[in-house]
C-alpha cells in the first residue's frame, strides 16, 4: 500500500531547505512528502527517494574518502551468519539527527513499541560496501540498549546505489574506468518455515526500515553479481 505523507511535526527545525550534517557530510534536503510502501504492516517499510541521487552519490564519495575496511565472519559452522562486505563505522550524532529530521521522524509518528515512542536515530552510523561476489547470509538484527532509557527497535538501511538509472564506478584501483549498473544484492526477508515475505532490490536513495530484536524477521543480503552496492545503516531509537 503506497501513500503520501505530508508535514505533520512542528519540531522539524528547518525552513524546507537543507539539514546540516557537520563533519563534512553532504547536506540532506528536507523531504516534505514521503512515498511510503508498507511491505508487512509496520514491520517492514520502504520510502522511495529518501535521498536524492546527488545526496546518495555524495555520501558514497565521502565514505570512500574515509576508507572501507573488510568485514567477515567465521560462518554458520561456527554459529555465525556468513558475512563478506566492507564497512566504515563512526559515531556521529549530528548526521543521525539530520537524517531523522529530514523526514524519518514523521514516518514513526504513529508507531509505539511497548509504550515507547521513536525519538531519533542511533548515532552509530555505518556504511557497507558489497562488491561482486560479496553477500551477507541469513541473520537477525538485535535490539541494542544505548543508555539513558533508550533502545533500538528498527533497522534503517538507505541504499546509496542500485536501480536501472544508478551506476557505480568500478574499483578505483582497477584499470577499467567504466561504470557498471548494480545487479543482485537484494535484501530478502523470510517468515515462518522460510516463507518469502519480501524481496527488495537495492534502489538508489530508497530507505528501508524493519523491526528488529525479538520480532526481527530472518533476512539476508544476496550476492552482488555486478557493480557495487553501497548502503548506509543506522537504527531507530525508542524511549
Amino acid at each position: 500500500m503506497k501513500r503520501k505523507m505530508g508535514e505533520r511535526r512542528k519540531d522539524v527545525k528547518n525552513d524546507g531547505k537543507k539539514e546540516k550534517t557537520g563533519l563534512g557530510w553532504p547536506s540532506i534536503n528536507l523531504k516534505l512528502n514521503l512515498e511510503v510502501n508498507r511491505l508487512k504492516d509496520n514491520d517492514l517499510i520502504t520510502v522511495q527517494n529518501f535521498f536524492t541521487p546527488v545526496e546518495s552519490k555524495a555520501f558514497v564519495k565521502a565514505a570512500e574518502a574515509i576508507g572501507f575496511v573488510h568485514q567477515g565472519s567465521l560462518g554458520p559452522a561456527y554459529g555465525e551468519a556468513y558475512r563478506d562486505n566492507d564497512r566504515v563505522s563512526m559515531h556521529d550524532p549530528d548526521l543521525a539527527d539530520a537524517m531523522w529530521r529530514a523526514g524519518l521522524n514523521r514516518l514513526f509518528l504513529d508507531i509505539k513499541i511497548r509504550g515507547k515512542v521513536a525519538v531519533g536515530l542511533n548515532p552509530n552510523i555505518r556504511f557497507y560496501r558489497y562488491k561482486a561476489g560479496q553477500r551477507f547470509g541469513r541473520h537477525i538484527d538485535e535490539s541494542v540498549d544505548i543508555g539513558e532509557g533508550k533502545r533500538t527497535h528498527y533497522t534503517l538501511l538507505i541504499y546509496l546505489s542500485g536501480g536501472p538509472k544508478s551506476k557505480t564506478k568500478v574499483d578505483k584501483d582497477s584499470q577499467d574506468s567504466l561504470s557498471e549498473i548494480l545487479v543482485g544484492g537484494e535484501t530478502v526477508f523470510y517468515g515462518p518455515r522460510n516463507s518469502l515475505v519480501a524481496e527488495v532490490p537495492p534502489t538508489e536513495g530508497m530507505a528501508l526500515v524493519h523491526i528488529h530484536g525479538d520480532k526481527c524477521m530472518l533476512h539476508e543480503a544476496r550476492n552482488v553479481t555486478k557493480g557495487i552496492k553501497y548502503v548506509l545503516r543506522s537504527d531507530v531509537v525508542f524511549a
